[in-house]
C-alpha cells in the first residue's frame, strides 16, 4: 500500500504540472461530490480499518496462537487403541529392538518351541491410557519464551505498518489540497483568457485591433481549458487515491476545508534521540536478536531431563497355548477379556545428540546475524532522520521564494493587462504574464504539498504518533 500510495501522488504531481488524460467535462460535472473528511479522523478510521493494519493484526494473533504450543505440552494426552492380529505364536530365546519399521508385535508366555509352526492364533487388545507431563527442568518454560519473542516481533511490525499507513493518508490527504489548489489556478486563468478573448474580438469587431490578436487569444482560451481539465481530473484522482490509502468503502473521498498546519519539529539530536527509542523498525531488530537469543536456549533445553507421568488400562488375548500348565484365553484370542492396567513414572534423561548440538551452535550463528542486522538498522534510522529534517528545512526555506514569484508574476501580470487593454501590448506578451502567474501558482501549491509530505516523512522517520 506504501508504494501504491507514492505511485499514485507522483503521478498526480506530473498530471497537474504537465500531462493527463480525459479531456470532456462531463464526468467531472455530473459526479456527486465525495464525503469529506479531516485528518485526525482519517488516520483514525485508516488504523482501525486499513486492510494493511489488519493484516498486521493478524499475524500478532496468529504468533500468539503458535506461543501457545509448547505451553500446550502441559496438558495431559490420552488415546485409545483397538488392535487384531493373525499370528504365528512360535516363542524362543531369541532378542530384538523394537523399530517404527516393521512393527513387531510382543510374543511372550507361550509354550517356547526349537523349530516353530506355521500355525496362526488370534490375539486381541483394546486399551485406553493417558500421559501427563510432571517436571521439564524448563524445557517447556524455554520454548514458550522463544515463541512469546516473536509475537513482539510481529508487535513492532504492526507499529511500522500503522507508521506507514499513517504517512500515506496524509500524503494523500494533502495531495488533495495541492491538486485542489491547482485546479483554483487553472480555473482562475481560464476566466481571466476568456475575458481577454472577449477584449480581443471587440476590438477586432470595431478594427482597432489586427485579427491575429483574437485568433492568438482564441488559442490561449482553449490550451488553457485543456489544462481546468486535466486538473480537474488530478483531483478526482487524488481523491480515488485518499479513500483508497485510508481503507474507506467510498470511492473517492474529500478533505476539510483548510489544511492542518504542520506541527513543529524537535532538534535534529532531539530527533535522532526519539527515533532510537520509538523506532518499531529498530525496535523490531532487537526483538529478533532477543527471539533468536531465546530460541537458542530453547534448543538447549531439548537435553534437558524429563519426569511424566504415564497410566494404561487394557484388555487383551491370545489363543496360542500358554507355557507350562493352563488353556487358552477364553474365545481362543478373539475377545480381549483378560484385564490389565499400571501406572508409572517416567524419567528420561538424554545424553548425547549431535543434531541438537548442531541446531544450537547454527542459532548461536544466528544471533550474530541479529546482532550486525540491527547496527544496519540503528545506522539507517539516523540516515533517515537526518533526511527527513533537512527536507523539511529544503521545503519550508523555499516557500518565501515561492510566495516572492507569485507576487512578482501577479505585478507582472497585471502589468501586461494594462498594456493590452490600452491597446500597448499584444496578445503574445500577455499570454507570456499568464503562464508565468499560472505556473507561479501551481509551484506555490506543489511548495506547500511537498512541505507537508516532508514533515510527514519527518514524523514517520522518528515514530510520532506511536
Amino acid at each position: 500500500m506504501a508504494h501504491f500510495a507514492v505511485e499514485k501522488v507522483l503521478t498526480l504531481v506530473i498530471f497537474v504540472t504537465a500531462a493527463a488524460h480525459a479531456e470532456n467535462t462531463g464526468p467531472f460535472e455530473n459526479a456527486p461530490p465525495p464525503r469529506a473528511v479531516g485528518l485526525a479522523e482519517a488516520i483514525a478510521f485508516a488504523r482501525a480499518h486499513q486492510p494493511a493494519v489488519l493484516a498486521a493484526m493478524a499475524r500478532i494473533a496468529a504468533q500468539k496462537s503458535f506461543a501457545d504450543v509448547p505451553r500446550a505440552e502441559w496438558l495431559p494426552r490420552f488415546g485409545a487403541t483397538a488392535q487384531l492380529y493373525g499370528a504365528t505364536a512360535n516363542q524362543t530365546t531369541a532378542s530384538y529392538v523394537n523399530l517404527d519399521l516393521p512393527d513387531l508385535p510382543r510374543i511372550g508366555g507361550e509354550t517356547a518351541t526349537s523349530k516353530g509352526s506355521f500355525k496362526p492364533y488370534a490375539s486381541t487388545l483394546v486399551g485406553v491410557g493417558g500421559n501427563q507431563e510432571v517436571f521439564e527442568f524448563g524445557r517447556i518454560a524455554a520454548q514458550a519464551a522463544a515463541a512469546d519473542a516473536l509475537v513482539a516481533v510481529e508487535r513492532e511490525r504492526a507499529s511500522a505498518a500503522t507508521l506507514d499507513v499513517t504517512y500515506n493518508v496524509e500524503e494523500a490527504y494533502f495531495a488533495v489540497f495541492a491538486a485542489k489548489s491547482v485546479v483554483k489556478a487553472s480555473e482562475d486563468a481560464f476566466e481571466r483568457a476568456r475575458a481577454h478573448r472577449d477584449l480581443a474580438k471587440a476590438g477586432v469587431s470595431s478594427g482597432l485591433r489586427s485579427p491575429i490578436e483574437l485568433t492568438r487569444a482564441e488559442a490561449e482560451l482553449d490550451k488553457l481549458d485543456i489544462g481546468r481539465i486535466r486538473a480537474r481530473g488530478s483531483v478526482l484522482t487524488a481523491q480515488a487515491v485518499f479513500a483508497a490509502v485510508v481503507g474507506s468503502p467510498d470511492a473517492a473521498l474529500d478533505v476539510a476545508s483548510s489544511p492542518p498546519t504542520p506541527a513543529e519539529m524537535p532538534s535534529i539530536d532531539e530527533a535522532v534521540r526519539q527515533a532510537s527509542t520509538r523506532d518499531p523498525r529498530l525496535r523490531e531488530a532487537l526483538d529478533r536478536l532477543r527471539a533468536e537469543e531465546a530460541q537458542t536456549r530453547a534448543i538447549g533445553a531439548e537435553l534437558r531431563p524429563d519426569v511424566s507421568l504415564t497410566a494404561t488400562l487394557t484388555g487383551r488375548a491370545g489363543g496360542a497355548m500358554p507355557s507350562g500348565t493352563g488353556t487358552p484365553a477364553d474365545g481362543n484370542g478373539w475377545v480381549p477379556n483378560v484385564p490389565n492396567w499400571d501406572v508409572g513414572i517416567i524419567l528420561s534423561i538424554p545424553l548425547f545428540d549431535g543434531v541438537v548440538n548442531a541446531r544450537k551452535s547454527a542459532s548461536r550463528a544466528g544471533e550474530q546475524v541479529r546482532r550486525e542486522e540491527m547496527e544496519l538498522v540503528r545506522q539507517e534510522d539516523v540516515a533517515r532522520v537526518r533526511e527527513a529534517f533537512v527536507g523539511v528545512e529544503v521545503a519550508r526555506a523555499a516557500l518565501p521564494g515561492l510566495r516572492r514569484s507569485v507576487d512578482a508574476s501577479h505585478a507582472n501580470y497585471d502589468q501586461a493587462d494594462a498594456r493590452f487593454r490600452a491597446g500597448l501590448g499584444t496578445s503574445v506578451e500577455l499570454a507570456d504574464a499568464e503562464a508565468i502567474r499560472t505556473d507561479a501558482e501551481i509551484q506555490l501549491a506543489l511548495g506547500d504539498f511537498e512541505l507537508a509530505r516532508a514533515r510527514a516523512e519527518f514524523g514517520r522517520a522518528i515514530a510520532e504518533g506511536l
